[in-house]
C-alpha cells in the first residue's frame, strides 16, 4: 500500500516539474537566442547614418568660407589682412633742380661707382627755393607747353606720345657714361640683336675678376645679361690686349676705339663730373676728339644718356623726313640728287628748330614720331 502511494506521489511530482520546465526555461532561452541573432544586424543601420553626417558637417564648416572670402577680397583688404604679399611700390623719382641747357641725368662714375649729380641739381633743394623752379618733376611739362606755344600743331603729337626720356622717371635713371659711349661704338653698323650679343660677350670677358672663368664669354647673351654682371671699368679695358677684346666679336677697329675710349676715362681726360657740368659745346668737342665717336653719335649720347634738352641733329635722316612731313610735304615723292634722300635742307631744318630752343631735343624726338622712326635702341 505504502509503496503504491509513494510511487503515485513521485509520478505527480515529476509531472509538475516537467510543466515548470516547459513554461519557464524554454522562454528564456528563446529570448536570449533572438537577441544574439539580432546583434550582428544592428550595427549596420546604427553606424551608417551616424558617421557620415559628422564628416559632412566638418566639410561644410571648413571649406565654404575660403572660396567666397578670397574671391571677394579687394586689393586694399588683401594688403590689410596679409593673405597675399603687398605689391612693391614703384620707386619715386627724386625731385631735383633741372636746366634744359645742362645735363639732367645722375651719372654713374665708371671707376668709383659714385653717383654724380650736376652742380645745379645738387646745390639747393627745390623745396628751399622761393618761387616756381624748373625741376625734374615739371621739366617735361614745361617743355611740352613751350613746343605747343611755338607751334599749335605740336599739341596733337604731345597728346599722342609720351616721352619717357625726359619724364620724372626717365630723369631718375642712373647712367654710366662709359658704358653708354662704348655701347654706341659696339652697335655701329650692326643689327640690334648682334650688338646685344657682342656687348654681352664683352662684359663676360671681365667676369673672371669676380671669381668666374673666362668660359662665361661663350654663354648666350640672354644668360649673361640676366646674370647682372656689371660693365667693366675703363681701367680694366685699357690694359686688356686688343686680341682679347676681339674675342667678344669686335672688329679690329672697334676694339681699338673701345680701348681708346677707356684710356680717356682711366686717365681722367673724360669723367662723369665733366660730362655733368661742362657746357654742351665743350662736351661735343671732348667726345668728337675720341676715335670712333662722330658728331651724330655724340648728339645721340647727349640727348638719350645725358638728358640734355637742347640737342638737335641736322644729319639725322629720320628727323629730316619727320620735319618734312610735319610741314606738309609728301615725303614719298622727295628724293635728292645722286640717289641720296634729301627731304629738307639743313639750313631749313636749323631755321625751323631754332624756334623751339631750349627744348630742341624734345622737338627732335617728336619729329621721329611723325614718321614712326624706331629709336628704341637708343632709348
Amino acid at each position: 500500500m505504502s509503496s503504491r502511494r509513494s510511487a503515485r506521489l513521485t509520478a505527480i511530482a515529476e509531472s509538475a516539474a516537467a510543466k515548470v520546465v516547459e513554461l519557464v526555461p524554454p522562454t528564456a532561452s528563446v529570448v536570449k537566442s533572438r537577441k544574439r541573432k539580432a546583434v550582428p544586424k544592428d550595427p549596420e543601420p546604427e553606424s551608417a547614418p551616424v558617421t557620415p553626417p559628422r564628416r559632412r558637417a566638418r566639410k561644410d564648416t571648413t571649406q565654404p568660407p575660403v572660396t567666397p572670402k578670397s574671391a571677394s577680397l579687394t586689393a586694399e583688404s588683401v594688403q590689410e589682412n596679409g593673405s597675399t604679399p603687398p605689391r612693391k611700390p614703384k620707386s619715386a623719382a627724386v625731385n631735383r633742380l633741372a636746366d634744359p641747357n645742362r645735363t639732367n641725368a645722375p651719372l654713374f662714375s665708371p671707376e668709383t661707382s659714385h653717383i654724380v649729380d650736376p652742380k645745379l641739381a645738387s646745390a639747393v633743394s627745390p623745396s628751399k627755393l622761393p618761387g616756381v623752379r624748373t625741376t625734374t618733376a615739371n621739366l617735361l611739362e614745361e617743355a611740352c607747353a613751350h613746343l605747343i606755344k611755338v607751334d599749335a600743331r605740336m599739341k596733337t603729337l604731345v597728346n599722342a606720345h609720351h616721352c619717357h626720356i625726359f619724364s620724372p622717371e626717365g630723369l631718375a635713371e642712373e647712367v654710366d657714361p662709359f658704358e653708354a659711349l662704348a655701347s654706341g661704338i659696339i652697335s655701329q653698323q650692326v643689327s640690334g640683336a648682334a650688338a646685344k650679343a657682342i656687348k654681352a660677350r664683352f662684359v663676360a670677358l671681365f667676369s673672371k675678376s669676380d671669381g668666374e672663368s673666362t668660359a662665361a664669354a661663350s654663354a648666350p647673351a640672354e644668360e649673361i645679361i640676366s646674370s647682372g654682371r656689371r660693365f667693366p671699368q675703363p681701367s680694366q679695358v685699357a690694359i686688356t690686349p686688343i686680341e682679347t677684346l676681339r674675342t667678344a666679336g669686335l672688329s679690329q677697329r672697334k676694339a681699338e676705339y673701345v680701348q681708346g675710349l677707356a684710356e680717356k676715362f682711366a686717365s681722367g681726360e673724360l669723367s662723369a663730373h665733366l660730362l655733368a657740368d661742362a657746357p654742351y659745346e665743350e662736351v661735343l668737342e671732348k667726345l668728337i676728339a675720341v676715335r670712333g665717336l662722330g658728331r651724330w653719335s655724340v648728339e645721340m649720347f647727349a640727348c638719350f644718356a645725358l638728358k640734355r634738352m637742347d640737342v638737335f641733329s641736322l644729319g639725322d635722316l629720320g628727323v629730316q623726313r619727320g620735319m618734312a612731313a610735319f610741314v606738309g610735304r609728301d615725303v614719298a615723292k622727295l628724293k635728292g640728287k645722286g640717289g641720296k634722300w634729301k627731304y629738307m635742307s639743313e639750313k631749313e631744318m636749323e631755321e625751323i628748330s631754332e624756334n623751339f630752343r631750349p627744348y630742341r631735343s624734345l622737338f627732335m624726338w617728336f619729329m621721329w614720331r611723325v614718321e614712326e622712326t624706331d629709336v628704341s635702341t637708343m632709348e
